[in-house]
């Protein structure tokens, strides 16, 4: 197949998709999976941590937090630079960033080092997230796009099973620093892989770097992000959430007015008035805000109500993951929503993931029955909606922008889960303090300040019931995203909208 200016801008062959795509799909899937697993393994590593580095609670959080915030921050300029300088060139930047990180963090003696590393691994990270979705945008055919998607966000929910029952497994018989050092063969064997299969493409019209938006959106994001995390220890109207707050509202309405008035914008505003694309946002935001807070709460009820260790309650969630998967990896909801289109899709897959959490908030108090049929209630609702709504995205973007449409997708989940793991979590702990019978801020603390065990039998109800008010509120804000998604995007069909992906680039 012999090159032309074209390719560049779309995909080599992008009538036929690459005649290697499904094997780079499993490359970049493999590579996306080590970025996701470093979302969760962590927090399985804590006590190891503390005792190991005698890391105090603060260098903890950071330790977490770096990561995410230097990732979220950077997702929008990320893709960015994908568009612009190559989206094989920073999927081999970002690979290379990662396993560099993940060395200095493995080897890591201190505190201050494991945070810097993370930090460095977040950049890895954010080039990873941003870069496979805009190539596996470039190499499939658009008929092909749902599955390919779905397979790409089958990989979200595995990460998510998966990286807790990896770090446990691997702290039960190695030393920390080996949840880390696991990352390095995949990078090695991604890198190799990326450089041999994945083509080369980028946006022909080669934009001027908007320098200035890269700046605006990294500092806005980052601190809207450290706000949001920031919140439940510190009180939300502390100094310290309310100033980093306005500082992102600040920059990021700087942000958007100077994207508006440039004349090559890193994101381009006139995307929003495209309603298939405000619709897919709006929803992608309150699914990210009402499965991560859920999630979030159903790992604490695992353990703390149910009784569950670390673990166990890990093994307990598979289910979820394993519907995801099972769904995707068959092509039956690429099959589905073609079927039922994007509008219908993703009402059912909201409305299967609201029921999810009501079933556990409502029915999981009787024993793991009821939060398993949850779990794969939602499971099942994450693999119909989910792709759908990152395809609307997409596609509501020119294949050229395929990175920052990337990023766009990416910030919209960092944002979401962040706020509803703070959103959710206020509530439980706002219902936890109004039915407990002693002053305590936490479960645990509650329990070893009771002095009989009915006091504990309350507490332990008390607790119970925040979860329950906490997960019915999750699925109410599923439910809303749902409908809310579909009506824009029914909209935008009924009104015929410029929304093609090839029609989007005279735009």
């Amino acid at each position: 197949m012999s090159p032309t200016p074209t390719p560049k801008g779309h995909s080599q062959g992008h009538s036929q998709g690459h005649p290697q795509r499904w094997l780079i799909l499993a490359v970049i899937c493999l590579a996306q999976l080590t970025v996701l697993l470093d979302n969760t393994v962590l927090n399985v590593a804590i006590p190891s941590l503390t005792s190991e580095l005698h890391a105090a609670t603060s260098d903890i959080q950071w330790m977490i937090n770096a990561y995410s915030l230097v990732q979220s921050g950077l997702l929008l300029t990320a893709g960015s630079a994908a568009d612009r300088y190559g989206r094989k060139k920073m999927l081999v930047t970002g690979l290379a960033l990662f396993g560099i990180g993940s060395l200095v963090a493995g080897f890591a003696d201190s505190t201050g080092q494991l945070i810097a590393a993370r930090a460095g691994m977040g950049v890895g990270g954010a080039l990873l997230l941003t870069t496979t979705l805009a190539v596996v945008m470039q190499i499939f055919t658009p008929d092909e796009h749902p599955k390919a998607i779905g397979i790409w966000s089958a990989v979200s929910a595995l990460g998510f099973a998966a990286g807790p029952l990896i770090g446990g497994f691997m702290l039960n018989h190695l030393w920390w620093g080996a949840i880390f050092l696991i990352n390095l063969p995949v990078a090695a064997l991604g890198l190799i892989a990326v450089l041999a299969l994945v083509p080369e493409s980028k946006n022909p019209q080669g934009d001027r770097p908007d320098l200035v938006g890269a700046l605006l959106s990294t500092i806005g994001m980052a601190s809207l992000v450290f706000a949001i995390i920031s919140g439940p220890a510190h009180g939300w109207t502390s100094a310290r959430v309310l100033v980093t707050a306005a500082v992102a509202v600040v920059v990021l309405g700087a942000f958007a007015y100077y994207e508006s008035h440039i004349p090559y914008p890193m994101l381009d505003m006139r995307f929003f008035r495209d309603r298939r694309f405000t619709g897919a946002v709006s929803g992608a935001v309150l699914i990210a805000f009402g499965m991560g807070g859920s999630l979030f709460l159903l790992t604490q009820h695992l353990q703390f109500v149910l009784g569950y260790g670390p673990l166990e309650a890990g093994l307990r969630t598979a289910p979820l993951a394993l519907s995801v998967v099972v769904l995707n990896f068959s092509g039956l909801t690429a099959k589905w929503t073609a079927k039922l289109g994007a509008p219908v899709s993703i009402t059912l897959g909201m409305v299967l993931m609201s029921g999810g959490l009501a079933s556990i908030a409502t029915l999981s108090g009787r024993g793991y029955a009821g939060t398993l049929l949850g779990l794969v209630l939602i499971g099942g609702g994450m693999a119909v909606a989910g792709p759908a709504m990152a395809h609307a995205i997409m596609s509501a973007i020119p294949p050229a922008k395929a990175g920052v449409g990337a990023g766009v997708n990416g910030t919209l989940a960092e944002f979401g889960n962040g706020l509803g793991v703070a959103v959710l979590g206020a509530v439980l702990n706002a219902r936890f303090a109004a039915l407990v019978p002693v002053a305590a801020s936490s479960l645990p603390a509650a329990l070893a300040a009771a002095h009989s065990a009915e006091e504990r039998r309350q507490i332990t109800h008390a607790f119970s019931s925040g979860l329950e008010t906490s997960q019915l509120v999750g699925a109410a804000a599923v439910l809303l995203g749902g409908l809310l998604a579909a009506a824009l995007l029914h909209r935008a069909e009924r009104a015929g909208e410029n929304t093609d992906a090839e029609m989007a680039v005279a735009r």
